[in-house]
């Protein structure tokens, strides 16, 4: 089972999508001169829900997140405080005392820490080349550190924990099953933007000049809100792990814009480490991981499409490539095929895992 590139529309939505969420970050270091970090941040999330916000609208199926079971609302708070919150205030912190090139490759340390949080906290299995993968990104954001001279250490603390922030927000956003990705974005958006903008404006005394509001609201809109949904229509076409392969060029993104852009000088230090990224990224992906594994039964909600192997109940009138959102059922079944710990696939690795052959 695995899911076919469709057609070069699908790369052309994830690619257009990486573009926008990659030009928020040189844009944020230009709005940094006029708009304080927090109140910068709670603009671009209260953007990114105006975004969403006609998505939500036309799904019809909005629901409160207390309305959605007790798990969900916990995972939701804790991928708003610490994604939403916390994460980006770091962001911004650090993007203040550096460049938008060298951050903006940083950023691949939120991979990182996605990677090592889905290993030892969320049960995700890991194999030699995610390691691999995982070190050398590493290695690059600490050649990135040193090209920022002894100014560069605080900076790389600030994203590296930001990023840290954002591997537990991945982790909790990807298990939450009780409504929609956009009204999970929708309620971050409003919530963490509310928040940081009250915080942010309590402090500096205001938010900014108008026009200023309006372009971070609009940076945030398309950004944030309209690159998430960019991003859906890629996934839907391509298969999430396709489809992030090509997300993950969203830094190379930013650091193209710092350099066009804000006239920002391209160090060959910044070179090595775009090398060693796409490298790392690239043995990522190659792997093949495949096993005997079982599906418990359970009821839930996400965005699906008929032909992938797992979604087998009928609608009339309803193709099996249409991707549609509703709440449905599993049945327990096992069986093998290729597969990545989506919200599917959440099993152990263990030795004693009854049936587990694997290939890499």
């Amino acid at each position: 089972m695995q899911s076919k590139l469709n057609t070069p529309s699908f790369v052309i939505a994830g690619l257009a999508s990486a573009f926008l969420f990659g030009a928020a970050t040189p844009a944020s270091k230009a709005l940094l001169g006029g708009i304080q970090p927090q109140a910068l941040a709670g603009l671009l999330y209260l953007g990114a829900a105006l975004g969403v916000l006609p998505v939500v609208i036309r799904e019809r199926t909005f629901r409160w997140p207390w309305q959605a079971g007790q798990a969900t609302f916990l995972l939701l708070t804790g991928a708003i405080v610490l994604g939403g919150i916390i994460g980006p205030l770091l962001l911004l912190l650090g993007l203040r005392a550096a460049s938008s090139g060298s951050v903006s490759l940083w950023l691949n340390l939120e991979f990182v820490a996605t990677v090592i949080l889905g290993h030892y906290v969320f049960r995700e299995h890991l194999s030699p080349r995610g390691w691999i993968a995982a070190g050398g990104t590493l290695i690059a954001a600490v050649l990135l550190a040193g090209d920022e001279g002894s100014g560069g250490i605080l900076p790389v603390i600030l994203i590296a924990s930001g990023c840290l922030c954002w591997g537990f927000d991945n982790h909790f956003t990807a298990l939450i099953d009780g409504i929609s990705p956009a009204q999970t974005t929708l309620c971050k958006g409003v919530v963490a933007g509310a928040f940081n903008l009250l915080i942010g404006g309590a402090v500096a005394g205001g938010a900014g000049r108008p026009v200023l509001i309006l372009v971070a609201l609009l940076v945030g809109a398309v950004s944030y809100g309209i690159s998430i949904k960019l991003y859906v229509t890629s996934a839907q076409g391509l298969g999430a792990t396709r489809s992030q392969m090509v997300f993950s060029s969203a830094p190379f993104f930013a650091l193209l814009l710092s350099v066009t852009v804000l006239g920002e000088a391209f160090t060959g230090i910044q070179a090595v480490a775009a090398v060693i990224i796409v490298i790392s990224l690239i043995v990522l992906f190659s792997e093949k991981h495949a096993h005997v594994h079982r599906h418990n039964s359970i009821l839930h909600q996400h965005r699906h499409r008929h032909d992938g192997g797992h979604h087998d109940h009928e609608h009339d009138g309803l193709g099996p490539t249409v991707s549609h959102l509703h709440w449905h059922e599993h049945n327990s079944e096992e069986h093998v095929h290729e597969h990545w710990p989506d919200l599917h696939h959440r099993h152990g690795h263990g030795d004693d895992d009854e049936g587990r052959s694997s290939k890499e």
